[in-house]
């Protein structure tokens, strides 16, 4: 088996949903355009009486008044409300969701909160649905119907996280698609149905639930660790056989993992697709071959938060990490691997605690730490590399923190450039997969746990390997280095935190197994898994160890995989860097015999034998013969080669040959020679070897934060056309706006020329703002005076004080009315008024002259009739 999962959820217990609510479960609907429709659909489905509340969240206009709840009252006999700050959830009621408002579920009441002003765009679904999961957990249920947009989507993984059902809505019947179908997309929908199909599938899902509710632990982490539930579901066999059909589907094995691991998340989808035994659940996967990707999905779910176990890093902050930096030269760039990093919140973690300590540093002790996280969920990485978090995470972090390391947008908060650019996120697998090497930091929190015996007996030598002398290993609470003891030192106890010992781990330590990881245990395979106490364990050890010969398993390249008996005679550690290759640790003499003959064994099925052959050790010279078997058969071990030492007993003193005779002695100095000079060569060709590997580790390292970059500039072009669509809305409004005042400027302009009355518009500094038609006939005006004093016109009216009565009508705000003629004898009346905003500001004069000649000739007509 060459694949393992290497992201196994460190899941927290879920939230409990609180008491004597009397509400079975709550179902949280998210809907937006065209979701009338199938929100009439699913509650005409309900049958009286099931016991659940409803809760609707749509997308609605904060300007306007919602009908919802009317319009969904006469579908169903249950009371429909529209929600209110304190509503309290019980059974068989709708609640729906007020304009203007986002809604959040807490202790059992709705709490709302205006959005009339959002920092970002506003996601009412994603904020109850992440509620839901935080209050209620797998007793909730999550329904996404039809509407525009991507929201629900983030709560919707939320709430898949702590094992609540989420259903979608068949995309083909919904009026828009775009939010059903991120959620499938996502692999998150358990069900995809009909809205009037989804009641009774929820209402089978929690009657099935109920009844496994008795085999459910009260912690996740106990959940794991107890004794596995008895195998009423099925046996181990049936359990193989899933294991085997999603190694098929993914490449990727779980058969390594604890049973009790893969029978708490196969036990959910069971209940989803209400099946009785996993030979049922496994009859299902192979006519569904779908439902292996939603399965495995299951798998690699992981709920991690910042800080998490806030005592453990008070520890590694407080004196972990400073111990670490005191040992280091000033400058130096530490490395660290946070394998199984999941959604990144553990990497984030250990990058803002690393910042702070350095803070602390005295000036002249400055480093940098480089990151890398990786994990076999790309979903998740993807999801670490946007470093975009719900506001909900404010719950983890202290406000300094927050404030220091976070950036508000859209709704949640985003990791700063700062924090993210020391991280470098990657997909791979921990088991197959070329570990980082040169590690100051290790941090493997709460996976091992999820493990078998046999993969946590590979994986902690394998960090002994990747760690530098003295570097850290963080381990999650549950966990230990167990029978490596020796490799690791302790620093902490409770908070699992060790550090790597000053020796060099043997080989064999690494524990390369034989049988590869990709092959699957089956009935007749022919290298059986075994108990490492065993008696036949134990009983070949003390063979190979006592009686039999020394042996080594290696590839063609001579990388050693396996080895057997006592070898320190005939190889030994090279100097420097840990190099397990069979050429670097050859003793003298065996290290030139053996030149060219493994590929050479590799291709042939007869054995090499090298006879005679002559190595020196501690104690003298060694005389060996050696056999290179390449090996064909069991298909385990096809394409190694078998290297077997057989040690010759030295020769009497009786019989110790003479001394060559003088010629023999130059062949021999040749030989040396010749020897020592390929040495040489494979010393040099296994250095530009270790360069060449250096160089694309690093090249690979580039690539990753090249295609990090290349994501966050996609993220920044997406956002700036998503800006670009905005500005073009808000455009598109002020254009309409325009077009209104353009329509309002002419019917005033129409208006004040039909009234033939001559007005005029000063600012406050008596200059022209505007003036109608009918003024040229009192005052030389042509529109080029705007914005010149009303003084500087010459005017055709006898009235010198108006310019000072202007002034003082401004000055007291009373208006003032009299009477002026023209030089050609015309009479008006002259009004002079404060000009007000809407907003009941003075902002100028307004002066009206309304010729009154027609009615001073009456009242002289009328007055000489009288007399």
């Amino acid at each position: 088996m060459s694949k393992a999962h290497t992201a196994a959820p460190p899941e927290r217990s879920a939230p409990k949903r609180p008491a004597a609510q009397g509400v079975a479960s709550v179902v949280g609907i998210g809907c937006s355009a065209g979701g009338l429709a199938a929100l009439e659909a699913l509650l005409a489905a309900v049958p009286p009486g099931c016991g659940l509340c409803w809760v609707v969240v749509q997308h609605l206009s904060p300007e306007q008044p919602s009908a919802l709840a009317e319009l969904l009252q006469r579908v169903t006999p249950m009371p429909v409300q529209q929600a209110q700050d304190g509503s309290v959830v019980a059974a068989d009621q709708v609640l729906v969701i007020p304009p203007g408002h986002s809604m959040r579920l807490s202790d059992g009441r709705l709490r709302l909160r205006s959005s009339a002003a959002p920092a970002g765009p506003p996601l009412p679904v994603d904020r109850f649905f992440v509620s839901l999961a935080e209050q209620l957990g797998a007793d909730a249920v999550a329904i996404v119907l039809s509407g525009m947009g991507q929201d629900g989507l983030l709560g919707m993984r939320a709430l898949h996280e702590v094992g609540a059902l989420c259903l979608a809505q068949e995309p083909a019947s919904a009026g828009a698609d775009s939010m059903p179908r991120a959620i499938i997309n996502a692999g998150l929908a358990d069900v995809i149905a009909l809205p009037a199909q989804m009641p009774a599938r929820i209402l089978a899902h929690l009657h099935d639930a109920s009844a496994m509710a008795s085999q459910d632990l009260p912690d996740s982490h106990a959940a794991e660790t107890a004794p596995a539930p008895a195998l009423a579901l099925g046996t181990r066999s049936d359990l193989e056989d899933i294991t085997a059909l999603l190694f098929e589907r993914t490449g990727q094995d779980f058969s390594l993992y604890k049973s009790n691991t893969l029978y708490r998340r196969i036990e959910r989808r069971l209940a989803v697709h209400q099946l009785a035994t996993l030979a049922d659940y496994a009859k299902h996967l192979r006519d569904n071959p779908q439902e292996l990707d939603l399965l495995f999905r299951e798998l690699l779910i992981g709920v991690t938060s910042f800080f998490r176990d806030p005592a453990v890093w008070e520890q590694l902050a407080e004196q972990a990490l400073p111990a670490l930096l005191a040992r280091q030269p000033a400058g130096k760039r530490l490395r660290a691997w946070v394998p199984a990093c999941s959604s990144g919140e553990e990497a984030y973690t250990l990058a803002m605690l690393f910042r702070e300590v350095q803070a602390r540093q005295p000036a002249g002790r400055r480093f940098s730490l480089q990151i890398y996280a990786t994990d076999l969920d790309a979903d998740a990485i993807a999801r670490a590399r946007k470093g975009w978090y719900p506001d909900t995470i404010a719950a983890d972090l202290t406000p300094e923190r927050l404030a220091a390391h976070f950036v508000a947008e859209d709704g949640g908060w985003r990791i700063s450039s700062e924090i993210r650019d020391m991280v470098v996120f990657a997909p791979q697998n921990l088991i197959s997969d070329p570990p980082f090497i040169k590690l100051d930091i290790l941090s493997c929190r709460n996976l091992l746990i999820y493990l078998g015996a046999q993969l946590q007996r590979r994986l902690l030598p394998l960090f002994h390997y990747a760690l530098n002398p003295g570097g850290l290993l963080l381990l999650g609470s549950a966990e230990t280095v167990g029978a490596f003891g020796d490799d690791f030192s302790v620093i902490d106890a409770k908070s699992r935190l060790y550090q790597r010992s000053e020796r060099i781990a043997s080989p064999g330590g690494l524990n390369f197994l034989i049988r590869p990881i990709s092959e699957p245990n089956t009935p007749g395979d022919e290298w059986p898994a075994l108990a490492a106490d065993s008696l036949e364990v134990q009983t070949d050890r003390l063979i190979q160890q006592r009686f039999a010969p020394a042996a080594v398993l290696v590839t063609p390249d001579g990388d050693i995989v396996y080895i057997s008996g006592r070898t320190g005679k005939y190889l030994e550690p090279a100097a420097g860097k840990v190099n397990i290759n069979l050429h670097a640790m050859a003793r003298e003499g065996l290290r030139e015999a053996l030149v060219g003959v493994l590929r050479k064994a590799a291709e042939q099925t007869e054995p090499i034998k090298l006879d005679a052959v002559q190595i020196d050790d501690e104690a003298g010279r060694l005389t060996l013969n050696v056999t290179v078997q390449g090996l064909h058969s069991p298909e385990v071990l096809r394409g190694r080669v078998l290297v077997v030492f057989h040690e010759l007993p030295a020769p009497s003193a009786r019989r110790r040959p003479r001394t060559l005779p003088d010629s023999h002695s130059a062949l021999e100095q040749e030989l040396l020679l010749t020897r020592e000079a390929l040495r040489a060569a494979h010393e040099e060709t296994q250095r530009s070897l270790a360069r060449l590997k250096a160089s694309n580790e690093e090249l690979q390292a580039t690539n990753e934060e090249l295609q990090s970059t290349n994501e966050e500039l996609t993220t920044s072009k997406e956002e700036l056309q998503s800006l670009n669509e905005e500005l073009q809305t808000v455009n598109a409004e002020l254009q309409s706006k325009v077009d209104d005042l353009s329509w309002v400027k002419n019917d005033m302009t129409n208006l004040l020329n039909s009234t033939e009355i001559a007005t005029i518009f000063l600012d406050m500094e008596m200059q022209l703002r505007r003036f109608t038609s009918d003024v040229k006939r009192l005052f030389k005006l042509i529109p080029g005076d705007i914005g010149r004093p009303l003084s500087d016109i010459v005017s055709e009216l006898d009235y010198p004080r108006l310019i000072a009565d202007a002034v003082e009508v401004l000055r007291s705000l009373v208006y003032k009315e009299t009477e002026a003629r023209t030089a050609d004898g015309r009479c008006y009346r002259v009004r002079i008024m404060p000009y007000r905003t809407l907003d009941n500001v003075i902002d100028g004069i307004v002066i009206t002259f309304i010729e009154i000649t027609e009615i001073k000739l009456m009242q002289a007509e009328l007055k000489l009739l009288k007399s």
